[in-house]
């Protein structure tokens, strides 16, 4: 793998224990021979483990204002609601409660169509906006491999 490649892994979940689950993806590159940026006590890393809590779609929760421009029809205040304010803690499936959400309102009545939707919010989504702590990890992550290229 040339010197200048950084990977990034980023696993959903989906009701694993977030503990176990990142020591498990630790071990893999561990026994790969690959620098992880948790064990590299500051030094280059080639390689970070993220973890979606709970699942990609409680990232939407994070940036409702990107889901506000793709579906006008959605209220704005839903992450105002108490089961919706921290978007790594959306019991019951992120995705099926983001899901009811979008139906309720008119959309994907035959069902969340999770590509279509990823496309739509990707492209109104601001990364910096994102208050999901999982997406805050994750953008960290990605800015340290990019600014570790650059210099």
């Amino acid at each position: 793998m040339p010197e200048d490649w950084r990977i990034i892994v980023l696993v959903d979940n989906d009701n694993d224990d977030c503990r176990r689950l990142k020591e498990e993806m630790e071990s893999a590159a561990r026994q790969a021979g690959i620098q992880t940026r948790t064990r590299s006590g500051g030094r280059p890393w080639r390689l970070v483990n993220r973890i979606v809590v709970e699942e990609l779609e409680s990232w939407y929760f994070g940036d409702w204002k990107a889901v506000c421009q793709s579906y006008p029809k959605v209220p704005p205040n839903v992450t105002a609601r108490a089961p919706f304010r921290d978007p790594d803690a959306v019991k019951g499936g992120a995705w099926e409660k983001f899901e009811g959400i979008l139906r309720r309102c008119g959309y994907f009545k035959t069902g969340l169509r999770k590509n279509e939707a990823a496309q739509a919010i990707g492209s109104a989504t601001d990364p910096a906006r994102n208050i999901s702590r999982s997406f805050v990890k994750f953008r960290e992550a990605v800015a340290e491999a990019v600014a570790g290229l650059r210099s």
